[in-house]
Formats: C-alpha cells, sequence, structure tokens
C-alpha cells in the first residue's frame, strides 16, 4: 500500500482514506506530539492500522460521526488492535446496534461491533498531546450525528460533501435539521477551514457556502 501523505492544518496532520465498497473515508488526525484520533474506520481495517502504523501517530480513541455501517465496519478489529476506546453519540446507539442488519440488505459482508464504551455531548472537548478537537451536534443524515471542530478543520461525517449534502431519506433522517445544523455549526466557521467529509474529496467551508447547490 503507498503511504497516503497527510494535509497540514497549523500544527496538525490529517489523512482520509477511502474505504470499502461505499468508498467511506475513515480519517486519522494527529498534532505534533503524535498522539491523535481515528474517526470512522468504515471497513478495512487492516489498511487502517497500516495507515495508523505507518504514520506514526499514538490514536488515543475512535471517534464516529454517527453509526450508519459503512462508518462502523472496521470498529472492532480496529479497536482490539490499538486497544482503545470507541466515543458515540447516544442518539446514534439504536442505529449502530442495527449495523449487520444494515449491512445485510446490501448483501455486504459485516462483524456487529461491541458498543462504545462512551457518549459524546455537544461542545464536548477531545485532547491528545497538544491536539484539540470540539464536537457538534449536527443530526439530521442520522439523529446522533457529531461533526469534530480542529483548528483550521472539521471532520464532517456525513453532512456536508463537496457540492452535496448527506441524504435524509434513511431512518431518522431529517432535511430540514440537516440544514439547519450545517448553517449553525458548519457555515459559522471561516471560509478557509477545510472539511473532510465521510465520502468523496476534502473541500472547504467557504467553496461549499458559495458552490454547493443544497444551500442556496
Amino acid at each position: 500500500m503507498t503511504m497516503i501523505q497527510p494535509r497540514q492544518h497549523g500544527a496538525v496532520r490529517v489523512w482520509s482514506l477511502s474505504t470499502g465498497p461505499l468508498q467511506e473515508n475513515a480519517v486519522l488526525v494527529a498534532g505534533t506530539e503524535n498522539e491523535g484520533f481515528l474517526f470512522d474506520p468504515g471497513d478495512d481495517a487492516e489498511r487502517i492500522l497500516a495507515l495508523v502504523r505507518g504514520s506514526g501517530v499514538t490514536v488515543r480513541g475512535i471517534l464516529l460521526t454517527h453509526a450508519h455501517f459503512d462508518h462502523i465496519g472496521a470498529v472492532q478489529p480496529v479497536r482490539e488492535a490499538l486497544g482503545v476506546p470507541v466515543w458515540l453519540h447516544p442518539a446514534d446507539l439504536p442505529i449502530y446496534r442495527l449495523g449487520a442488519a444494515s449491512a445485510a440488505r446490501w448483501n455486504l459482508p459485516f462483524t456487529q461491533p461491541a458498543d462504545p464504551e462512551h457518549g459524546i455531548a455537544q461542545g464536548q472537548p477531545f485532547t491528545a498531546g497538544d491536539l484539540t478537537l470540539t464536537a457538534r451536534e449536527l443530526p439530521g443524515h442520522a439523529p446522533g450525528h457529531v461533526v469534530f471542530v480542529g483548528d483550521g478543520f472539521v471532520v464532517a461525517g456525513d453532512t456536508l460533501f463537496q457540492g452535496s449534502i448527506g441524504r435524509t431519506d434513511l431512518p431518522g433522517g431529517n432535511h430540514t435539521q440537516l440544514l439547519d445544523g450545517i448553517a449553525r455549526e458548519l457555515l459559522s466557521l471561516p471560509d478557509d477551514v477545510a472539511v473532510y467529509p465521510g465520502h468523496g474529496p476534502a473541500t472547504t467551508v467557504g467553496a461549499e457556502r458559495r458552490t454547493n447547490p443544497f444551500l442556496r
């Protein structure tokens, strides 16, 4: 596997790795002390672990933006290999527990992970070494969806994409709620803030504010 190069945001490095048949982005974030967090390990556990090993980052936890099966498919093998706890907003726990059933509807293999160790709340800080992130609730794609805001970037899950937004036709989805949350939690950030979505390429708040047809 060719080593993915991180993008730099000040003192912070961000890696994004596309995983599984639904091309879900697992994201690794670390500060200058080489400590950090892994977000949404969706599939391809061995590739994710190879990324972590190659980066030299000490992962302090797995943070989940939400619990759809394509974002949690590698949680169990990765948490066991790294020996770290998992965080999820409690409103998404019912979806998390239905992961295997959801994947089966797509005829996709899936390992149901054990429950998360910890919940996530609005404004909760996450610190690893000199890295600090803040969780912001942004439901609409999923009831317990959160985004994680750092200095100059945000791990956005399935809320805001390049030229699109998260789908809201799944159980627990709410289109108005999603648009309100994007305006409140993401479009309130400076234009140059990088957005790392759960699928597809990274973008910026400013680019989506100007050109995203769903935000008109």
